[in-house]
């Protein structure tokens, strides 16, 4: 019926055509006639659609008027529907930046802030040097495991994860994942390349775990210090075992006082001086005279902490904080000290050292022998054990007990670590004793010991407690008086004198008053001592006119060489070592080398060859 209806409308003829721009006036309201005459015409008699006439100027006004209406009708929807779009994508992008950037401690943390160490959350804080250089730090890592009910054939499996895990053997693997258990740990902490080769093989059953793991970017280099940990984070040595629950609960980093340059100059000189004398040991500290902050503490052989479960007990033995030996000619720095505080001898003084000194079945004698009458500064410089036993006896037993207990020489040094030993004291401390622990044998104390009570001998007599923290300069504790300043002053002087005229020149570094004294003591044996084995010391500081370093290098049973004329003491090993130290971290701690340097001992130079020349010439 729709059919015929639409035919027959459409057979109807169509109206004349009106011309361009006429209009029927008729049609029109009366406002919207022009005041001239305009031309009329007879519109047509039927519509298009058989309707009723129609005028088709009317219709074509109506129509403009729709078309202009639906224009702005759609203009409009347009514009809503790009503001709504415009307002939800930036609701979108805002709500992403918060995500990603200004909510990183409620939600993931942005690229950003996950390169950043603050903003990893390891469980475990760096451990990092005085510089900000890293020592230790956690990393995350992936655990592989393997539920062996889901992995369908164990033999070809075993056989993929070997080949990209040539740590793991096959039969290894075989007998795990056939246990029937439900979740079996294959390896831990692989590596980003080991665990991508393991996902590409796509092996159903295989899983991976997020993990952390401990890392020492510097690796043999401190973990005497720094210590190490299990493969649960757990420390088990140094400071990571000390400040285990600290390093737990904190996302700042623990700063300590080591200066990872000077540490690793320590360590190389330390190293070639162990080669060339071919010694099985050695260590060293370097220290801040006036803070006890310790910048550089080396203990040799060495170990990797990343490897620790192949390192041997030698290596992993701390030589500098947990053994404990028997000093020499070091120890006269202490005893020297003493007897000028404590009134007992003067700069003038001297005792006639030709002859050797007997107790019982013992005889102590010089080692280079002068014969003669020396002052106190020749006996300091020439290290005569007779002038020194001559001062220790006459200050008395009680004197040296209480001088030793005030520089931390008699109880463990108080240091951040738990790896210290226990000075070896006689027990009973008989008259003997007081001798031969007045030149160093009888008392056996650690490195780190012998460098804290020269910084407070050289500092102007101030007690230092030895720390691996950095400290705040303006918050150190004042340290209790142990000696006046006029006797660290002079003993200063007596320092220099050796290493610019005595034992100790080896030590001299041009232009930083290095100062100091060498020591050679022979290695306890049974109830004797070793023919052949020994321990050469140097202990100084620099610049001596105002210390700000005190320095330690000790080396365990050096040979003889051809180079040192057979000699394998203090003089010839360690205090090399130490003047080359001086020169190669001076510049690096701000310490300038100066010519005027032997200033400070002119007069007493001058005072020792006088009265030298006037005791010779008396004995003639």
């Amino acid at each position: 019926m729709i059919r015929r209806f639409i035919s027959k409308t459409l057979r109807q003829p169509l109206p004349p055509a009106t011309p361009a721009g006429e209009i029927y006036l008729r049609d029109l309201p009366s406002r919207d006639l022009p005041s001239r005459d305009l031309p009329r015409r007879d519109p047509p008699r039927r519509d298009l659609m058989g309707g009723r006439p129609a005028a088709l100027g009317l219709a074509t006004v109506r129509l403009e008027g729709t078309l202009k209406q639906a224009l702005d009708t759609g203009r409009t929807r347009l514009l809503v529907a790009a503001m709504s779009f415009t307002l939800a994508f930036s609701l979108i992008g805002w709500r992403l930046v918060d995500l990603g950037l200004m909510s990183a401690g409620q939600h993931e943390p942005s690229l950003a802030r996950s390169l950043s160490s603050d903003a990893l959350e390891t469980g475990r804080a760096d451990i990092i040097d005085r510089n900000g250089i890293v020592l230790a730090t956690t990393m995350p890592t992936a655990s592989l495991y393997a539920n062996p009910q889901q992995v369908r054939d164990p033999e070809t499996t075993a056989e993929q994860l070997a080949a990209v895990l040539p740590g793991l053997s096959p039969a290894h693997l075989r007998a795990r994942l056939a246990n029937g258990r439900g979740w079996v740990r294959l390896e831990r902490n692989l590596t980003p390349r080991q665990q991508y080769e393991v996902n590409r093989l796509g092996i159903p059953g295989i899983y991976f775990q997020r993990d952390q793991r401990r890392f020492y970017p510097q690796g043999a280099l401190t973990p005497h210090v720094v210590g190490f940990t299990d493969v649960d984070n757990q420390g088990l040595g140094g400071i990571e075992q000390s400040f285990d629950d600290v390093l737990r609960g904190s996302a700042q980093p623990l700063r300590l006082s080591l200066d990872l340059r000077v540490q690793h100059l320590l360590a190389s000189e330390l190293a070639d001086t162990m080669q060339t004398f071919s010694a099985v040991g050695a260590a060293g500290v370097v220290m801040d005279a006036r803070s006890g902050e310790v910048l550089a503490m080396v203990s040799l052989p060495s170990y990797d902490p990343e490897q620790v479960g192949t390192a041997s007990e030698d290596a992993r033995f701390n030589r500098a904080t947990l053994g404990t030996y028997e000093m020499g000619s070091v120890f006269k720095i202490f005893t020297t000290a003493m007897a000028l505080d404590n009134g007992v001898v003067t700069l003038n003084d001297g005792y006639d050292v030709r002859e050797p000194i007997r107790v019982s079945r013992f005889t102590i004698r010089d080692f280079h022998p002068k014969n003669r009458w020396l002052s106190v500064p020749e006996i300091f410089m020439y290290s005569s054990n007779i002038g020194t036993v001559h001062m220790v006896m006459d200050a008395g037993t009680p004197a040296q007990q209480a001088f030793l207990k005030n520089l931390g020489l008699l109880q463990p040094a108080g240091v951040e670590l738990r790896e210290v030993a226990q000075p070896q004291l006689p027990a009973p401390w008989r008259e003997i004793n007081t001798m031969t622990i007045s030149y160093g044998h009888g008392l056996a104390v650690s490195p780190l010991q012998v460098a804290s009570a020269v910084a407070t001998i050289v500092n102007g007599g101030t007690a230092v407690r030895p720390t691996l923290l950095r400290q705040d300069p303006s918050t150190l504790p004042a340290g209790a008086q142990v000696i006046s300043a006029k006797t660290s002053d002079e003993m200063r002087q007596l320092m220099r004198l050796v290493v610019a005229k005595g034992t100790g020149r080896k030590a001299d570094a041009e232009g930083f008053l290095v100062g100091g004294k060498t020591g050679t003591a022979d290695k306890p044996k049974g109830r004797g001592y070793a023919r052949n084995s020994r321990i050469a010391s140097f202990a100084g500081a620099f610049p001596m006119d105002d210390p700000r370093y005190v320095v330690f290098a000790m080396v365990d049973e050096p040979k003889p060489t051809k180079e040192t004329y057979g000699y394998a003491t203090g003089g010839w090993v360690a205090a090399p070592l130490v003047g080359r130290l001086v020169e190669r971290i001076g510049p690096l701690l701000g310490v300038a080398p100066r010519q005027d340097g032997d200033v400070m001992i002119e007069q007493m130079l001058v005072d020792v060859e006088s009265r030298a020349e006037g005791r010779q010439l008396a004995s003639n």
